[in-house]
């Protein structure tokens, strides 16, 4: 399911309520375990559902993300003084030394543009230690995961604690290859107020990513099927020398 979050703070207090079963990210935290880390720089944290995961296993975390209403989301979940939370990107980022560095379900997708992306593979470098791994994932273009992307497929009707009934679903906006463009639609019945969020992920070929990586310096350890969408998803295995 395409991110449905954005900057407006009643639509990222409604994230994790209606995308509950993040069983994606049990591959991540096994990878964390399979390379050792202690301590982890997860890039586009939202509203930090993966690095208070690993925070509660004794890692190290730092979680940056661009939206504060998520990262204030994030920040009032028990244990998330564990964490070092950041507003903001990879391209400026504190001097750090991780063992591994994530992007983990749409955010390196959402990093649309060539220039952005660019700077953040080199700011992931940078913060990785001698040996540290970068760790993402992508779609595969050939499946055209974008076909799926429309009401009758994304349709949720969920009773929210303190928010009442929301009706939420996704549309197809544009198909501009590299570039797929989407609209996520919230409803509240409470006041019928309707909120939405346009979101631009960018498709790119396997052959494309291993390029980027290595023009930064990352040797391309693995290539992985997602577990939770085999046959549908790259998860990149990147290893600075």
């Amino acid at each position: 399911m395409p991110d449905k979050c954005s900057r407006d703070p009643r639509l990222a207090a409604l994230y994790d309520p209606l995308d509950p079963d993040r069983s994606d990210l049990d591959a991540y935290v096994r990878m964390a375990e399979e390379f050792g880390a202690h301590r982890v720089l997860d890039i586009g944290c939202g509203t930090g559902v993966f690095a208070l995961l690993l925070a509660d296993r004794g890692i190290e975390v730092v979680g940056i993300d661009p939206d504060r209403a998520s990262l204030d989301v994030a920040g009032a979940k028990p244990g998330s003084a564990r964490v070092r939370w950041i507003c903001g990107d990879a391209t400026a980022l504190p001097p750090l030394q991780v063992d591994l560095v994530t992007m983990t379900a749409n955010v390196a997708q959402e990093i649309s543009d060539p220039s952005l992306w660019r700077r953040t593979l080199r700011g992931a470098y940078e913060a990785l230690r001698p040996g540290g791994r970068l760790v993402f994932e992508t779609r595969d273009p050939a499946r055209r995961a974008w076909e799926e992307w429309h009401r009758e497929s994304s349709y949720r009707l969920a009773r929210i604690p303190g928010v009442g009934v929301v009706e939420s679903w996704v549309q197809l906006i544009e198909v501009s290859r590299p570039l797929v463009t989407f609209r996520g639609t919230c409803v509240f019945a409470a006041d019928g107020q309707v909120l939405t969020a346009d979101s631009t992920l960018r498709f790119r070929e396997r052959p494309e990513v291993e390029r980027d990586l290595l023009a930064h310096g990352f040797a391309v350890e693995d290539v992985r099927d997602a577990p939770d969408r085999p046959g549908r998803e790259f998860v990149f295995v990147a290893r600075r020398p």
